[in-house]
């Protein structure tokens, strides 16, 4: 895990931290025996809000880290957070994948896969309960686990679009 300053499009100067989620590895057979190309799937994120992934392939790992890092960075996205968890609960989707984020109290940790917990962490989600429907393959559960997190509204953000003030009612 390497730690890099970027400036974000008009924001202060970021940390961002990445994380690699996963590395494939393809065969191709020739004449002489066997030839290997690698494939990495990447996060990066600042532990405060902002989150990218990156997927990309080269002939060796730390080749394919570096394009993938290169390609997180180049697409992150701002989520929006309750504190330590997420304001509700959302459902991602990619594909044959679905994801279901649930907000928990304090304590509770990070209860996910190692895909999706690599995006949570980075995005700087700690207390989350997770439950993944269908495909559990890396690449699926990291986009949707983005797609769930990229549906997050805060209270203000309802507000503002409905014209309306929206008051809390506590559960008991």
């Amino acid at each position: 895990m390497a730690v890099e300053t970027v400036k974000l499009q008009g924001q202060e100067e970021r940390e961002l931290q990445d994380t690699t989620v996963k590395i494939y590895r393809c065969a191709k057979v020739v004449k002489g025996g066997r030839r290997f190309s690698f494939a990495a799937l990447v996060v990066v994120g600042d532990r405060t809000g902002t989150v990218g992934i990156g997927y990309s392939k080269a002939n060796e790992v730390p080749a394919a880290v570096e394009k993938a890092i290169k390609d997180a960075k180049k697409d992150l996205h701002k989520i929006s957070l309750l504190g330590r968890t997420v304001p509700h609960q959302v459902t991602g989707k990619y594909r044959a994948t679905k994801i279901t984020i649930v907000p928990a109290g304090a304590g509770t940790g990070v209860i996910a896969g190692s895909s999706s917990r690599a995006v949570l962490e980075m995005a700087g989600v700690q207390d989350v309960l997770t439950k993944i429907y269908g495909s559990t393959s890396a690449k699926n559960v990291v986009k949707a686990t983005l797609d769930g997190l990229l549906k997050l509204r805060t209270k203000e953000v309802v507000e503002s679009l409905r014209g309306v003030k929206v008051e809390m009612v506590q559960k008991r």
